[in-house]
């Protein structure tokens, strides 16, 4: 026990001291204590650039398929809102700066103002020969883009760009992680039919290349034509198997080899969501662009965090999040964590790192994430998913790959050794 004699004592002492220094007077209220509040940092902005090229679409079968208007934006604010909560510590204030282009011209002249002012890092939501024109005048410039919505393979490959950084997955990524499920299931024999577009096209010989590499069996390909101004009710039928002969309300299916699944590619959504239910054929599975799809994001999506990041998004922006505001947020959230790791923001090192494999995000999806440094493509896993809910995640087990595997995602896509991509 502390006598009163020694408190006495130590009150002195303190008096004495207090009366000796009169240089410094305290500020302190008598039997208190002083507390050294650290200081923050002085906070530098961090300005994030955001091109949206407005491309025209035909309409798709359902307006549940148009996209809203902040369709990406929205997943773009929300990593920068993560971002900003680490950066108060390291003295960074992220914004999100956004440019609309109706053509590649005005998607250039977008870049070079924010390249004029300062933006390092810019988000690009644009189609491929648009992107590439971006790329190419960035060239030696201190600009890095991310693509979030190109998913053409030339572009990871002999159109690679070592400024481009490739969130969204390209088609053979997306093809090969179902193809991967439906061979797993036992679900090995596929009618393939796809649209006309080139994008319908290119989707199909995605297919046709991850149905050749998984074990997969095309039974039959068939194309569907859409009737310009046709009724939208007439849309729907599985295209016979009569070459020339067109799809419409009163014909029907004939007779064509067995098939397990029906492998739709129609990235417009302009036939695809009917085929279950008015296609006329076996009422088998139908995956591909449509019912059982392939996809970095399900508003269903529960696991490893999603839960919490589906809630916060609807919360903000009162809806759901949507693949696009995925591979948005997956961007920004890779420039803040390049930026935290890389304090000082000296553009050649943030640069550096992200294509290095000292990056690792963890975006809900259970493992730790990174680019490829052969071709800038991110490395992810992709949900199997309905309309309503996740039903597995590829890679699946049990398709091994030779160049790196440890890391089981390679075997989604092209793999080193296939590179052709020259950065």
């Amino acid at each position: 026990m502390v006598s009163a004699l020694t408190l006495l004592g130590v009150s002195s002492l303190n008096a004495a001291a207090q009366a000796t220094d009169t240089s410094h007077p305290s500020k302190e209220r008598e039997g208190g204590v002083s507390v050294q509040m650290p200081q923050s940092p002085e906070m530098v902005p961090l300005d994030i650039g955001y091109i949206i090229e407005e491309v025209e679409h035909p309409r798709p079968a359902s307006r549940l398929d148009v996209e809203p208007e902040n369709a990406g934006v929205a997943g773009a604010k929300m990593g920068i809102d993560e971002n900003n909560a680490g950066g108060r510590f390291t003295g960074h204030l992220y914004s999100l700066d956004t440019e609309t282009a109706s053509s590649p011209e005005e998607a250039l002249a977008a870049l070079e103002k924010f390249q004029a002012s300062g933006h390092n890092y810019v988000i690009v939501d644009a189609s491929a020969p648009t992107l590439l024109k971006l790329a190419d005048w960035a060239k030696d410039k201190n600009v890095l883009l991310f693509n979030i919505r190109a998913t053409d393979v030339s572009l990871r490959q002999a159109d690679c760009r070592a400024n481009v950084m490739h969130i969204v997955p390209d088609r053979y990524m997306l093809a090969d992680a179902l193809a991967q499920y439906l061979v797993a299931m036992d679900w090995k024999n596929w009618l393939l039919v796809h649209g006309s577009t080139p994008a319908d096209l290119a989707y199909a010989e995605a297919v046709k290349r991850a149905a050749g590499r998984f074990g997969g069996n095309i039974v039959d390909v068939r194309e569907y034509k859409d009737v310009s101004g046709g009724r939208r009710d007439d849309v729907g039928v599985i295209p016979p198997a009569i070459p020339g002969k067109q799809a419409n309300a009163d014909k029907t299916v004939v007779s064509s080899p067995k098939y397990d699944v029906i492998v739709v590619a129609d990235e417009n959504q302009v036939f695809g969501p009917l085929l279950p239910y008015r296609g006329g054929g076996a009422p088998q599975i139908v995956a591909g662009t449509t019912g059982l799809t392939a996809t970095t994001w399900s508003r269903g999506h529960e696991k490893w965090g999603a839960t919490q990041a589906n809630n916060n998004f609807e919360k903000a922006f009162h809806r759901l999040m949507l693949p696009i505001d995925h591979q948005a947020y997956v961007a920004t959230r890779t420039i803040g964590e390049a930026v935290t790791r890389n304090p000082d923001n000296d553009f050649a090192t943030v640069s550096a790192f992200i294509h290095g494999p000292d990056l690792q995000l963890a975006p809900f999806k259970g493992i730790k994430q990174q680019f490829r440094p052969w071709d800038g493509q991110f490395r992810q896993p992709i949900l199997i998913a309905t309309d309503k809910v996740p039903v597995s995640v590829s890679p699946q087990r049990g398709f091994p790959h030779a160049s790196h595997p440890e890391i089981e995602v390679d075997t989604l896509g092209i793999d080193e050794p296939e590179s052709i991509c020259k950065m």
